[in-house]
C-alpha cells in the first residue's frame, strides 16, 4: 500500500521553475556542506569502480569501499540532503497491523527556509545523472561478461534509482499523477504530430 503525503500549502520545484511562490528565492549556495556529501559518496562510487584496477588490486577491497560508499549516500540523501536542499522527505512505516505504508512529503512552499535555485539544481542533477552511470556499468557487465562485477553494479541501481523513485514521487504527488503526467506529456506529443501532418497535407 502507497500513500503520499503532501503539505498542502505547496510544493517544492524541480530544478529551476518559474513558480509565482518560488521568484523570491536566493540563487546562492545555503547548505554547501549538505551539497558537498549530496555529491560526494555517489560520485567517488562511480569513479572507484571506473579506476579501481589503478587504485588497489584486491576485488574484494575495491567491492566493500564501493559498497560502502553506496550505503552512505542512500542514508545520505534519504535522511539529510532531500530534507535540506529541496524540502523533500520519503520513509516507510509500518501500522500496527503489520502493513508497509510508503510516506512522501514536501514542504510548504511558504516555509520560511525557501529553498535555493542553487540547492535545488545540485540535488536534481546529482539525484538524477548518477544513477545512469549505473544502469550503463549494468549493461556494459553484461556484455563483456565481467559478472563478478555484476552484483555491486545491480546494487548501485537499486539504491540509487530508489531514492530517485522516492523523490520524484514526492515532488508531483504520488502515482496518480505520474500516471496523469505521462498521459497528458504522450497526448501532446500526438496532437502536435497530428497538426504537423495536417499542415503538411494542405
Amino acid at each position: 500500500l502507497i500513500r503520499g503525503l503532501h503539505d498542502s500549502l505547496g510544493e517544492v520545484p524541480l530544478f529551476h521553475e518559474d513558480e509565482n511562490a518560488f521568484r523570491e528565492k536566493k540563487s546562492n549556495i545555503k547548505h554547501p556542506l549538505a551539497c558537498f556529501f549530496h555529491l560526494f559518496f555517489r560520485t567517488s562510487a562511480i569513479l572507484i569502480y571506473l579506476f579501481c584496477e589503478f587504485l588497489s588490486r584486491s576485488f574484494i577491497a575495491n567491492m566493500v569501499t564501493i559498497i560502502l560508499l553506496l550505503s552512505c549516500d542512500f542514508w545520505t540523501v534519504k535522511n539529510v540532503t532531500g530534507r535540506l536542499l529541496v524540502g523533500l522527505r520519503w520513509w516507510n512505516q509500518v501500522d500496527e497491523d503489520g502493513h508497509s505504508h510508503w510516506m512522501f512529503e514536501s514542504r510548504s512552499g511558504t516555509s520560511k527556509n525557501v529553498v535555493s535555485n542553487s540547492d535545488s539544481r545540485i540535488f536534481w542533477i546529482g539525484l538524477i545523472v548518477c544513477p545512469l552511470f549505473w544502469a550503463f556499468f549494468v549493461f556494459s557487465s553484461l556484455f563483456s561478461f565481467n559478472i563478478k562485477w555484476l552484483a555491486v553494479v545491480i546494487m548501485g541501481v537499486v539504491l540509487q534509482w530508489a531514492n530517485l523513485y522516492g523523490y520524484v514521487r514526492c515532488k508531483v504527488g504520488g502515482a496518480t499523477k505520474l500516471k496523469n503526467m505521462a498521459t497528458n506529456y504522450f497526448g501532446l506529443k500526438l496532437f502536435k504530430k497530428v497538426t504537423l501532418s495536417s499542415r503538411g497535407i494542405q
